[in-house]
């Protein structure tokens, strides 16, 4: 989990989504959250703990205007960045490489769908295609809606807030679509929603549990594209994907070979968007969190727990995971162990020349019992 000051954890060397799609022809930019780590060159960005609306930080949190960073967005293939390090500091505004502003929390998610709307506009006036890569703050914490959504959500009671703070995510998502649709932009680009992890602190069964957790809830999300003429409207795929898939997809559309050192826990998902796909994509799907491991293939799901303990579970008949099978399919729970040790054994899970993994570390964790 990295924090407000951590180091850039994406090796300047390594291709990325948006150095591949810039090295093709591509102006690419990242406006909203990046929570990939930054080096500070002229002091740190604001306190950890973000004050409260409408309270000044303490003198000398915030690093001065123009203050400097290395390791970030420019750095990995983004042409322009606009946007904050961590939900922490969601007040200290960084353009570039350079510490441009400090804001009140509520005022964040304003200015960062404002400069998306007028990247569009301004891609619309230029020649050459274009990745905006967006990652807004809702629903995730901090939740300050703007004063223009406070009751919109529909909610009343404990939860009205966060239901604000969905709702204005959801309006910036229909901002972005009215933006592309005003500027001639809509027929020709493809859209994709969609989240990194399940909400923070709220069940929403039949998923077992929230944000950070290794079960279901934590991870299966929602991915919703469209792309006029291209995707079929109001279908519906039950295939799992994973976000890591976007970078082969990219690759699939310019119908451009990848390294074999590049993407290797990508697959492309074009067959599914387009309708065409005869079987999953997929072999299987890894899947992390601070409690460990776990794979998913097919209908089953076994999790490596930092503890020790593993627990095999048939996501087709028990999507709330509250039944271990682990026992009493001993062949599965296998099999799937051995699946997940080849992946890390080859630093990666697709075909192609092993590599190695950032960093050693084994399904065992903590033998059972230890």
């Amino acid at each position: 989990m990295l924090k407000t000051y951590s180091p850039p954890i994406i090796p300047s060397t390594q291709q990325t989504v948006a150095s591949f799609l810039k090295q093709h022809g591509y102006h690419t930019a990242c406006i909203g959250k990046w929570h990939l780590g930054m080096n500070w060159i002229d002091g740190e960005p604001g306190p950890e703990n973000q004050p409260p609306i409408g309270a000044q930080p303490p003198i000398g949190a915030q690093p001065p205007i123009g203050a400097r960073h290395t390791g970030g967005p420019n750095e990995v293939g983004f042409d322009y960045f606009y946007g904050f390090t961590h939900a922490r500091n969601i007040g200290s505004i960084i353009e570039q490489d350079r510490f441009v502003a400090n804001v009140d929390s509520v005022e964040n998610q304003p200015l960062m769908i404002q400069k998306a709307t007028q990247y569009l506009e301004q891609r619309a006036s230029k020649e050459g295609p274009f990745f905006l890569y967006f990652p807004m703050c809702p629903p995730h914490n901090p939740i300050v809606p703007a004063p223009d959504f406070v009751g919109k959500g529909g909610i009343k009671g404990k939860e009205s807030r966060y239901s604000d703070w969905i709702f204005q995510g959801d309006h910036m998502l229909g901002q972005i679509l009215d933006t592309l649709k005003r500027t001639g932009l809509s027929e020709n680009t493809l859209v994709i929603a969609t989240g990194d992890n399940g909400a923070a602190k709220r069940d929403y069964p039949p998923l077992r549990d929230s944000k950070s957790s290794i079960y279901e809830g934590g991870h299966r999300e929602p991915f919703v594209a469209l792309w006029p003429g291209k995707i079929q409207p109001n279908t519906v795929n039950q295939q799992t994907i994973c976000l890591n898939d976007l970078f082969a997809t990219c690759a699939d559309l310019l119908q451009i070979q990848l390294p074999k050192t590049a993407a290797e826990d990508s697959v492309s998902i074009l067959p599914y968007l387009f309708g065409t796909a005869t079987k999953p994509v997929r072999e299987a799907t890894v899947h992390q969190s601070p409690a460990g491991l776990a794979i998913r293939k097919g209908e089953w799901k076994m999790i490596f727990h930092r503890s020790g303990k593993r627990e095999l579970f048939n996501l087709k008949s028990d999507l709330s995971e509250t039944e271990d099978c682990s026992a009493t399919h001993a062949a599965i729970r296998e099999a799937m162990t051995e699946l997940m040790q080849s992946y890390i054994d080859r630093g990666r899970s697709t075909p192609g020349p092993s590599l190695k993994n950032d960093f050693e570390f084994s399904l065992s964790f903590q033998k059972p019992g230890g």
